[in-house]
């Protein structure tokens, strides 16, 4: 019986000089692709790079993917150019690799740097310049920044205008703009998705488009259908919006005792009909020590302190909002504000890409209707009697969003929704019991809350993505399998992402877990 452990050492060798060939094969692929531009390949890092780690971690925003037990990527590559990133493509294509593109590292299912098939990552960190145009109000935004950085070079070229992207600074706009992408201004403008008029894309074979060669059906994909499952997008052009030059802001918590869950029942039937300049969000949430459960109400106001207090105390008199609750401020400072980080912070912060509440977490999402009546708020405030970290965000829609059809992007959800929520369970302990029970409460409360929210389908947002809505096993291309998820994210989009995908990607090179199915040939 000797001979077995001799046959596994050999066949365990002979796979590891098969597998040390194919990835000298692709960088010799990359260095010729890449000649006359980087023949360095300085740009390439394998597993054996000093680096390669550091950079595995610096990236993933939710750490709980760290150990995962898929394959690791065979290469992080960080291209500097668009010839890099062509070259990527038709190395990965040469070779049977899989490509994993990542701007800010959000993902929340990992998808971005996770595979169970060989895979590159290519990561657009280097690809993150901003260029405005004030004249005529628009922007070039690579999908490697981070919408802190847009925030940020908007601001210092004017304090009128704005951009309406998502509250968390250290979101890539890559994913960001191409999952659709809300914040404080959505009741005013829409998504950030809604803004772009044009884009830089490559695609499955190298080629670098735009708007006009790319044409009109794909472009109306990746604003919203999410840009993993049709190429690499290197770059957006976006409209800028106008902002006042005094904005008002507050964040007052209410708990149990204080009427929380009335207040909350009461928010559910005006926060959707305010005025489109008014944006009030709830925060429910345990912070992990003292096992208080509380309301935050999170306002944006596009005005003034004198402006807001009559409209609050007309339309919304039961939150009892005081003007001493209120800070006017600049729209650049309402971003930090909005973000969490403390009154006179400076905005330099904007541009470190650092995401202040780094954990462990799961999310999941949903999109609500009709009010959820006070009897199942309760049932919510109970499941957050516990001292853990909880959280559950209510983000209300109305204003222009009921303005826009649900077909005009491949982002659904319009007019008709009162808010989407968020649920999110957050932990710091690193390990298989502590995982399995936090995601266990999440299950738990969002089966809770199935009577309450959207049906047929019952939806969810893109950019919140969560597998335990269906996956494409090994990126299969069963429409049936897709559609569990696919109808949720997209409703009555969906089958029209699929055309474009199998027009603009007929190999379904392309492709994770969660991306758009191809059209079976």
């Amino acid at each position: 019986m000797l001979y077995l452990p001799l046959v596994s050492l050999l066949l365990f060798l002979v796979s590891r000089a098969t597998c040390n060939a194919a990835n000298e094969d692709f960088l010799r692929c990359m260095s010729i692709l890449s000649r006359g531009h980087n023949e360095s390949l300085n740009y390439i890092y394998p597993p054996t790079s000093p680096s390669y780690s550091s950079l595995m971690q610096s990236f993933q925003q939710n750490p709980r993917w760290l150990n995962s037990t898929d394959q690791k990527p065979l290469f992080l590559i960080t291209p500097n150019s668009e010839s890099e990133i062509q070259a990527s493509i038709l190395c990965s294509r040469n070779h049977g690799l899989q490509v994993r593109v990542l701007s800010g590292g959000h993902d929340y299912e990992g998808l971005s740097y996770r595979s169970s098939t060989p895979f590159i990552v290519i990561d657009l960190i280097n690809l993150r310049s901003i260029s405005i145009d004030m004249k005529d109000e628009t922007a070039w935004v690579q999908s490697g920044a981070v919408v802190g950085e847009l925030y940020y070079s908007i601001a210092q070229k004017s304090p009128v205008h704005g951009f309406p992207a998502g509250i968390c600074p250290s979101v890539g706009v890559g994913g960001h703009f191409s999952g659709g992408g809300f914040g404080t201004l959505v009741r005013k403008y829409g998504l950030a998705a809604d803004q772009v008029i044009d884009a830089n894309l490559i695609d499955v074979n190298g080629r670098i488009l735009n708007r006009e060669t790319m044409g009109e059906d794909l472009f109306w994909a990746i604003r919203g259908g999410g840009g993993a499952s049709f190429g690499v997008i290197v770059s957006w052009k976006i409209k800028l919006v106008k902002v006042p030059p005094i904005v008002t802001a507050f964040s007052l918590d209410k708990k149990l005792d204080q009427g929380a869950i009335k207040i909350v029942h009461r928010w559910q039937y005006v926060a959707n009909k305010f005025p489109e300049d008014l944006f009030i969000r709830i925060l429910i949430q345990s912070d992990g020590e003292s096992k208080g459960t509380k309301a935050q109400f999170q306002s944006l106001f596009l005005g003034r302190v004198n402006e807001l207090i009559p409209l609050m105390n007309q339309s919304f008199p039961e939150l009892g909002l005081s003007a001493q609750d209120c800070t006017e401020m600049t729209w650049i400072e309402s971003v930090l504000y909005s973000a969490g980080y403390p009154k006179n912070h400076s905005v330099d912060v904007l541009l470190s890409r650092t995401d202040q509440y780094h954990s462990f977490f799961k999310g999941k999402s949903d999109f609500v209707k009709e009010p959820i009546p006070e009897s199942g708020l309760e049932g919510i405030w109970e499941r957050f009697l516990e001292e853990e970290i909880r959280l559950m965000i209510m983000d209300p829609f109305g204003g222009r969003m009921n303005d826009i059809s649900e077909s005009e992007l491949p982002f659904p959800h319009r007019k008709g929704n009162l808010y989407n929520t968020q649920y999110l369970a957050k932990w710091v302990v690193d390990n298989d019991t502590a995982t399995i029970k936090h995601v266990n409460w999440i299950r738990n409360l969002y089966e809770y809350m199935r009577p309450f929210v959207s049906n047929s389908p019952r939806a969810a947002y893109l950019n919140y993505k969560d597998l335990d809505l269906g996956i494409n096993q090994e990126g299969n291309t069963s429409y049936a399998q897709a559609k569990v998820w696919g109808i949720k994210y997209f409703k009555g989009n969906f089958d029209r992402l699929i055309r474009v995908k199998t027009k603009s990607d007929p190999t379904n090179f392309f492709r994770n877990e969660q991306s758009i199915p191809i059209l079976p040939s």
